[in-house]
């Protein structure tokens, strides 16, 4: 859908383009609208006679100047679901009487690429049919388009015939890529081009034969209908490897796709490494992306999430978000919780103070194997139940805040740098009202294993022992280590993942779980130091160590007795557990979001699914604030029409001939 634009806006942009004033009346020459306003035709040697072509669609009076009710009417027809067909409409109707004769559509169609390369025969029993022998019928809007439609497979009939020298229903392979470069360039993808004589000798066609060029151009007009039979077998399951003979059966049951279509089909899906089946990244690579290159569908990529879908959506959205978050939390926690364990017992332990036959560590290494010798592998575990009943809510809270932050902060598919760190930093600040009391109780059970023969502590007394009030004992020291970690993590995860994307977009499994792993170092080293004085408020004070009142007394008595080294102990931990963590949980996250695969009209992840790498946007030129309404989508139809008829026009004026010697 496009933005209803408001008209006294829209009339300030035309003014702003308009060159020309006449009875104070203001008008766009065809270079103020194409070249100046909707960012066409940048070369300097652009074409000039393309240029006033393009401008005429929207000059329904013909007199080379477009007026504000012109430009404001284009607006409309811009915003038409079959805007392709009638910019194609008005492109063809030069004189501007809603009718389409003969002479109009061959003056245009002959200034094409392809008819200039590969000239149409116009004496032909197909135009007698459709402008009658005398060529005096006209055409209607909606003959009109079925003609535009019928001339393409004309030209390409006619174009065979041209190149079958000895009559004999065969064309040599290179002629046939010639053909399909030249006429049906729109149909075809980098890799299509690239194997078009390769796929005929995997079928055996040393010569191309009419019927394999007619099956051949028929597939690549039907890739759309192949999506939707694969769809049809594999459900939500885009890596699925479909069989030749599981697909025949699900062709027969959705269409008229013939077995000799779904032979080529599969010889250039085995070009493509398929090995005998094929999935929706293989059919991306081979569909010509005719609905990619379509107005609507550029659009789609560039708006933000509706903000008109219901209010109910949304909050089944974060539940959804929420529920999968919990798990996600509950796997990450229990694939590093020693870690997490060594890391607690290093930040805890005094330089002075310490208490005696309490267990010393050297390092993280000696930590762990300590702990594994004097209290057993499960003494890795110590306060691991509390953690999961915490650690899923906590989790879960923190994916859900940032993907609902990040929507809300989204703007035409994108997210700035600093939205990505405000997303990160209420993440973190919001599950602070989780973490706090599961982290002082999951650090009082950790450490209680230091002293051999002492008091034995259960999560439960923790509680009861502290209360309410004492359950958020050094919660500043909380956030001041969860907001700057989350605000940190997640733009560097996300940004490390669209770096490590495939050619289409999609993200594997393994790099997923690098990103979130490699996210995790900068974010969990850079906060150590607030870590360890929230480890030192919340941890039990034993006889002889110190006391410390709040926040800011603990950073200048750490400071004072320990030294600044103090403030990074247990970073390596740290840095150990959080990434493994953060890796584990996003990877655990995100692949049952892919599973599930729910849509309730909001965003996926980045990389969750494969993108058509041949949508044609690159070709396309920048996108102006000045674009408003349908004129967001100006530039991309008339790239549409262009691909989708193929109405290539020339955009450069010809090189000049060498004077002769």
């Amino acid at each position: 859908m496009t933005q209803i634009v408001d008209s006294h806006q829209l009339k300030n942009i035309f003014l702003k383009y308009a060159s020309v004033e006449r009875k104070n009346e203001h008008f766009m020459t065809s270079s103020d609208f194409i070249r100046s306003y909707l960012l066409m035709m940048q070369q300097e040697n652009y074409n000039k006679e393309t240029t006033d072509l393009l401008a005429a669609v929207v000059d329904s009076t013909g007199d080379g100047l477009i007026s504000w009710p012109e430009f404001q009417a284009f607006e409309a027809v811009l915003s038409l679901p079959d805007s392709l067909y009638h910019v194609a409409f008005q492109l063809f109707d030069k004189n501007c009487n809603g009718k389409i004769a003969f002479d109009e559509v061959k003056d245009i169609f002959s200034r094409t690429l392809c008819h200039q390369h590969i000239p149409f025969n116009w004496d032909c029993e197909f135009v007698k049919l459709h402008f009658g022998a005398n060529h005096k019928k006209t055409m209607n809007y909606f003959e009109f388009t079925q003609f535009l439609q019928d001339l393409q497979v004309e030209h390409a009939i006619q174009a065979f015939e041209m190149y079958d020298i000895n009559g004999q229903g065969t064309i040599t392979s290179l002629a046939f890529r010639e053909i399909m470069e030249t006429i049906r360039p729109h149909l075809l993808t980098d890799f299509v081009k690239e194997k078009l004589i390769a796929v005929m000798a995997g079928c055996g066609q040393q010569s191309v034969s009419f019927t394999y060029f007619q099956a051949f151009n028929s597939l690549l007009k039907n890739m759309e209908l192949v999506k939707k039979i694969y769809e049809s077998i594999a459900g939500k399951r885009e890596s699925l490897k479909v069989t030749k003979e599981e697909f025949l059966l699900g062709a027969q049951r959705v269409s008229r796709l013939t077995p000799l279509e779904v032979d080529l089909l599969f010889q250039l899906s085995d070009l493509a490494g398929g090995k005998g089946r094929i999935t929706m990244k293989t059919i991306d690579m081979l569909a010509p992306m005719e609905e990619g290159s379509m107005p609507y569908n550029i659009a789609t990529q560039q708006e933000a999430i509706p903000t008109s879908r219901p209010f109910y959506m949304t909050l089944l959205e974060n539940a959804y978000r929420f529920s999968l978050g919990v798990v996600a939390g509950g796997v990450g926690a229990t694939a590093v919780y020693p870690i997490d364990l060594v890391k607690t017992r290093l930040q805890n332990q005094r330089s002075s103070g310490s208490y005696v036959g309490e267990l010393m560590y050297r390092n993280s290494f000696d930590c762990f194997f300590k702990v594994l010798r004097h209290e057993g592998f499960l003494g890795l575990y110590r306060g691991l139940i509390p953690q999961l009943v915490g650690v899923g809510p906590e989790k879960a809270i923190k994916l859900t805040m940032n993907d609902f932050v990040r929507d809300q902060l989204r703007r035409d598919g994108e997210i700035p740098l600093w939205g990505e760190m405000m997303a990160g930093g209420c993440a973190g600040g919001s599950q602070v009202l989780f973490t706090n009391p599961l982290e002082i109780v999951k650090i009082r059970l950790q450490v209680s294993g230091e002293i051999a023969g002492g008091p034995k502590v259960s999560a439960v007394g923790v509680i009861k022992e502290l209360g309410f009030s004492g359950l958020y004992k050094g919660a500043r020291a909380c956030l001041l280590r969860d907001i700057p970690f989350s605000a940190i993590y997640f733009p560097t995860y996300a940004n490390i993942k669209t770096a490590l994307a495939s050619d289409d977009g999609h993200v594997s499994a393994p790099n997923v779980l690098l990103a979130g792993t490699l996210a995790g170092a900068p974010a969990a080293s850079l906060t150590t130091p607030a870590d360890v004085v929230k480890t030192r408020l919340q941890v039990k004070t034993r006889d002889g160590q110190t006391v410390y009142k709040g926040m800011i007394d603990c950073f200048k008595k750490v400071y004072q007795e320990e030294g600044f080294t103090a403030f990074w102990k247990g970073a390596p931990a740290r840095v150990f557990r959080s990434s493994p963590q953060f890796g584990i949980t996003l990877l655990t996250y995100e692949i049952l979001q892919r599973f599930f695969n729910q849509d309730f009209g909001g965003s996926k992840p980045i990389g969750s699914t494969h993108k058509p790498k041949y949508i044609h946007v690159s070709d396309l030129p920048p996108i102006s604030p000045d674009h408003v309404g349908g004129f967001r989508l100006a530039s991309a139809t008339f790239a549409g029409v262009e691909r989708k008829f193929g109405l290539a026009l020339p955009r450069f004026e010809p090189a000049p001939q060498a004077p002769l010697s």
